[in-house]
């Protein structure tokens, strides 16, 4: 497998795992007085959302990513059916956090609803964020890519801009391993298919903002976990970092709340671009699931 690719699903997991220890604090000078910069991976504190979980796991975005490319690499396709499955098997007892989403989709399977109609009406952009495995496998499709990446989007988030995102995210990620660079592939997939959307209104807004703080840039936006708030802070990183994949997932990480699912995103793209280099080996070292991502993607070359 191309460095490359195999750097965009690892520094996407990577980004999740960063987070995991400061994940939804919204408090930026907590974070600094508590954890100081995070630049290793981390294991969270006990009011954390995540205590169940240890250095070097997952949020439950990272948890999910990973049955996706489970899926992937083990069906050699996109089976909706089977990635549902695996995804409901790991909800079963999981002793970690599950937030509304999840809840809500979980509970219209329950109610009877198959695969593609139980989402819930979630307009979080993490629905969009664990496409990884998904542009690894059909990099060289793009139109199967963008039915896979809204089809998974949609299992659990129903919400237009997020599935819209999905779309967006796939596209990019997969211009910049042809060789494009990160602004570049954002401004022309935009161009390209976005032109009238809101897509367009968040890019620029993430790119008029790269000669300025991220933590302050991210809090102007807003920290939480919706679309509208999140995607011009993913921008702003992708851009404003685009040669340092480890100071963008760093200052991500210090800008506080939904910094899991925004990471996923910009760890993606840029990983895409910079390659293994570019990950701190200690980050994937540390990371308890790394042989089993490195075995699952050596089967979906």
């Amino acid at each position: 497998m191309e460095s490359k690719t195999k750097a965009m699903v690892m520094a996407s997991f990577a980004a999740d795992s960063l987070a995991l220890s400061v994940h939804w604090i919204y408090d930026t000078e907590r974070i600094k007085s508590d954890f100081g910069r995070v630049e290793s991976l981390l294991a969270p504190g006990p009011q954390s959302y995540h205590k169940s979980k240890d250095r070097g796991e997952f949020t439950h975005y990272g948890d999910q990513m990973l049955a996706l490319l489970a899926s992937v690499a083990e069906t050699g396709n996109f089976d909706i059916k089977d990635f549902s499955h695996r995804w409901q098997k790991l909800f079963e007892g999981y002793d970690g956090y599950i937030d509304g989403a999840t809840q809500k989709t979980l509970a219209n399977y329950k109610a009877g609803k198959p695969a593609g109609e139980a989402g819930s009406g979630s307009d979080d952009l993490a629905g969009a964020a664990r496409i990884a495995p998904l542009v690894c496998f059909y990099q060289n499709d793009p139109k199967t890519l963008v039915q896979s990446a809204i089809a998974q989007t949609r299992m659990t988030h129903t919400d237009p801009s997020v599935i819209e995102s999905a779309e967006y995210f796939a596209l990019v990620t997969q211009a910049v391993l042809k060789g494009n660079s990160p602004v570049d592939a954002l401004k022309s997939v935009a161009e390209d298919r976005f032109d009238i959307s809101p897509v367009s209104a968040w890019l620029q807004k993430g790119l008029a903002t790269t000669d300025q703080d991220s933590v302050e840039v991210i809090g102007n936006f807003g920290q939480s976990c919706h679309t509208g708030e999140m995607f011009p802070g993913v921008i702003h990183l992708i851009a404003k970092y685009e040669n340092n994949l480890k100071e963008a997932l760093i200052q991500c990480v210090m800008s506080g709340g939904d910094n899991a699912a925004r990471g996923t995103l910009v760890g993606m793209v840029l990983g895409a671009y910079l390659g293994m280099d570019a990950i701190p080996r200690q980050w994937i070292d540390e990371m308890k699931a790394a042989k089993k991502i490195e075995t699952l993607l050596i089967n979906i070359q």
